[in-house]
């Protein structure tokens, strides 16, 4: 795997810049699902630099993007279920916070859609010309047969796509793992209507949660090429064009066997600890906790 040396993703500097944590990668540890979503962390990491100009902290060096578009084709994928569970918690912010003031529901555009799970959320809320695009062919093999015609399986390219023809473009989880966020965010713009809305779900490196795990949060990962702040992520959409930039906690509801996945323990005792729940049928169990995401929407200009 080729690394790259890479300015600041977000202001572009190259040299304000200071070490947060040095590289600790592994290249052979890493399995087939170490570009897979929701996957049990390796505590791994390249090196990471806080930006002193926008807060950013960002890898470098990193991966290309042909390497990581390499990586995320063949990755394996096994959280259906957490997908599923993700999907339902961005759809009641969506509804609660994006649909009361967006000019329409003509058009929507998933990046990083997985398996696909958010598009049945987006047809049910009454958007037509619902669409997804998703790089790893794992997760759209086990998409539901309703949504699997709708998702294009690749990286997220704006040439694809018409113009000014979404009402939604939204972005999950997906944001910290592309090469160039500033210019992604800036094609979401353009492809957006007036009056549409970006939304994006991503990390809060300056979380307690962070402060509480340091290094050991899985936050810190080799697919992720960058993380953001409140501050970096409100200047990352106005640096695109967006404004009424809004970025709020949002607290994840998964089951509880997924955010035992997620404590930074040794393999032995977390199976343990999962034996006992599925022993005591907890397994399954719903659990919603702040764990250090944000969501994020910005609203293109209305005509």
């Amino acid at each position: 795997m080729e690394l790259h040396d890479r300015p600041c993703p977000l202001c572009r500097t190259a040299g304000a810049a200071h070490t947060m944590f040095p590289a600790k990668v592994d290249i052979a540890g890493l399995d087939a699902y170490a570009f897979a979503s929701r996957k049990t962390p390796e505590y791994m990491h390249y090196r990471l630099l806080r930006c002193d100009t926008c807060d950013t902290l960002f890898a470098s060096p990193a991966p290309s993007p042909e390497t990581l578009a390499r990586e995320y084709d063949r990755a394996a994928y096994d959280s259906d279920v957490e997908a599923n569970f993700a999907a339902e918690t961005y759809a009641g912010y969506l509804r609660k916070h994006i649909l009361p003031v967006l000019a329409h529901r003509r058009g929507a555009l998933d990046i990083g859609t997985g398996n696909g799970a958010f598009l049945g959320h987006l047809l049910e809320l009454g958007f037509s010309e619902v669409g997804g695009v998703e790089p790893s062919a794992a997760p759209i093999a086990v998409a539901s047969p309703n949504v699997r015609p709708l998702i294009r399986h690749s990286m997220f390219r704006a040439a694809d796509f018409e113009p000014s023809s979404f009402s939604l473009v939204s972005c999950f989880q997906t944001i910290e793992h592309v090469s160039d966020p500033l210019a992604l965010a800036k094609e979401a713009f353009e492809l957006l209507r007036p009056g549409g809305a970006l939304f994006l779900v991503s990390h809060n490196y300056r979380s307690l949660h962070t402060k509480v795990l340091g290094e050991r949060s899985p936050m810190f990962d080799v697919e992720h090429l960058q993380l953001f702040s409140v501050g970096s992520l409100r200047q990352l959409l106005t640096k695109a064009g967006f404004v009424d930039v809004d970025v709020a906690p949002l607290a994840n509801r998964y089951p509880l066997h997924y955010w035992l996945r997620l404590l930074p323990l040794p393999a032995r005792p977390r199976r343990a600890f999962d034996d006992v729940l599925v022993r005591l049928r907890l397994s399954g169990l719903p659990i919603s906790l702040r764990a250090g995401n944000l969501a994020t929407f910005g609203m293109k200009p209305r005509a």
